[in-house]
């Protein structure tokens, strides 16, 4: 077994490590890296007063360290990759390819980034083009359109045997939204793809209520006098779309391990992942120039989360670093960003990533004040 993360006094308890099943182990001589890395939580927390979730597991030693890793956290985004696993396992029973056209419905549309959101409806969109906008892009038409083709309890079904305990329950992104405005009225669950897109662009939360009821012919008074943060708080409590750090890790461990797909999907998947075009100051942003990251971002009101697989050069590509980051009620989006890019600066200058050298020239500076620097970062954006 591998050794138990460390716990530092005043801190809250590091996590017990993934158990991997197959995984061979030789015994690892104790190093600093975690003492190193709770520090380094300790003094991001304090400073910036908002919490921070990590989890790491070293593949080669079986070390892992985590911080509120065994917490509850609100994955947003992250559920995409096992949508995508869910996806490519149908491929490899031959139940679809990558090839198969899937026509866009005007239900189909949700709010959020990428390009299929503008698409004509009745465009004819392979599965190959939705798979790389839902991962590169984070595409949430095209992830619920995923969804639907395959099934959301082939989702949780991936989800439940990658990762047995700790995650909660799965939705489409369409169903996120109306669970959100489910907390203001119970209506809500009448509002279609189009509305949900109406919603987003009104802007301000005095306006989304006033559109909300707009739209499903409600007076104003009938909408909860609950506001918009307070229906999100009521929404991530419900622990949809949630789990453990440590949880999520595992069912990163179990991909890169090929215990999720086969090898040919399994390089589709992660080629993807290093492929993301989101969240480019969060932990990559942290990381040596040099590193290979495969990674899912996401992003929700006062939430956000950063997790993949770190491989540095000449390192052995089954073996790679997991790291697993999230974000809570951080004042603005700048600041939890510059949370997640510190997290990765202060791993990889715990000599965990550089072969034992602490505060190796490659590594980013640990600035976990660096006020400016966060604004400067968001006008680089």
């Amino acid at each position: 077994m591998a050794p138990a993360p460390v716990t530092v006094p005043g801190t809250p308890a590091a996590t017990a490590p993934v158990t991997v099943p197959g995984l061979t182990q030789a015994p690892v001589a104790a190093t600093d890296w975690r003492e190193r890395m709770a520090t380094a939580m300790q003094q991001l927390e304090a400073l910036q007063r908002t919490e921070v979730g990590v989890y790491v597991l070293d593949l080669a030693s079986g070390q892992s360290f985590g911080h509120r890793a065994e917490e509850r956290w609100y994955l947003a985004s992250m559920v995409k990759v096992p949508v995508a696993i869910a996806v490519l396992q149908a491929v490899e029973r031959s139940d679809i390819t990558l090839d198969t056209p899937l026509t866009l419905r005007a239900a189909d549309k949700v709010d959020g980034a990428g390009a299929t959101l503008r698409q004509p409806v009745g465009s004819a969109l392979t599965v190959r083009w939705l798979m790389g906008q839902m991962i590169i892009y984070s595409d949430n038409t095209a992830t619920d359109m995923l969804m639907n083709l395959v099934g959301l309890q082939a989702v949780n079904g991936v989800v439940k045997a990658l990762a047995p305990q700790g995650i909660g329950r799965i939705t489409t992104l369409a169903e996120v939204r109306r669970q959100v405005y489910g907390q203001l009225t119970p209506q809500a669950s009448h509002l279609s793809g189009h509305d949900l897109v109406l919603l987003q662009r009104a802007g301000s939360d005095a306006e989304r209520r006033r559109r909300l009821a707009e739209l499903l012919h409600l007076p104003p008074g009938e909408i909860k006098a609950r506001s918009l943060d307070g229906a999100y708080d009521a929404y991530y409590a419900e622990g949809l779309n949630s789990g453990r750090l440590d949880a999520y890790a595992g069912i990163l461990t179990a991909l890169v391990q090929g215990k999720a797909l086969h090898p040919d999907s399994m390089q589709t998947l992660l080629k993807l992942m290093e492929d993301v075009a989101t969240g480019p100051q969060r932990l990559r942003a942290g990381l040596p120039p040099q590193a290979r990251f495969a990674h899912k971002t996401g992003t929700q009101r006062r939430r956000i989360c950063d997790a993949g697989l770190v491989r540095m050069p000449g390192t052995d590509a089954q073996h790679p670093v997991v790291l697993v980051a999230c974000v809570r009620d951080a004042p603005t989006l700048p600041r939890a960003e510059h949370l997640l890019q510190q997290t990765a600066a202060a791993l990889c200058r715990s000599g965990l990533l550089t072969q034992g050298l602490n505060d190796a020239p490659t590594c980013p500076a640990f600035l976990p004040d660096d006020r400016h620097g966060a604004a400067a970062a968001q006008l680089a954006r």
